[in-house]
């Protein structure tokens, strides 16, 4: 086994500075770090328990099979909020079959981001009997 001792996600964007106003102003991501110089520099931002790295370039946008999934507290805030900064909602909030609260969002590559509020009697937060 490896032994992690931390991580992030990478996105390699193909407009970085329109990925880092995405991240950083309109989704209002608290930056972590940030190195290198130019429009290709690197900004990491925190995710919770997690980074996100937005360095570099890429000709292309990011594969369909890649997705970020970000859990929030409160998804009828977060709705409003990101409403308020003029964030395309691809789908509105909406109670899935499985339980979880789920709004998407897409980054300006495409990126597809799942916003997920856990409900307090989910069996994620909750285990009855234990």
């Amino acid at each position: 086994m490896v032994h992690v001792l931390s991580s992030r996600t990478l996105l390699r964007p193909t407009d970085p500075e329109r990925s880092r106003a995405f991240y950083g102003e309109r989704l209002g991501l608290p930056v972590y770090r940030e190195f290198g110089t130019g429009p290709e520099r690197g900004t990491v931002y925190f995710l919770g328990g997690g980074f996100l790295e937005v360095s570099g370039r890429s000709d292309t946008p990011a594969s369909p099979a890649v997705g970020l999934w970000l859990q929030v507290p409160d998804m009828a805030a977060a709705h409003e909020e990101l409403l308020a900064r003029d964030v395309d909602i691809v789908r509105p909030p909406v109670r899935e079959p499985w339980g979880l609260i789920e709004m998407w969002i897409a980054d300006p590559d495409g990126t597809r981001i799942v916003l997920v509020e856990i409900p307090s009697d989910h069996p994620l937060r909750y285990r009855p009997g234990i």
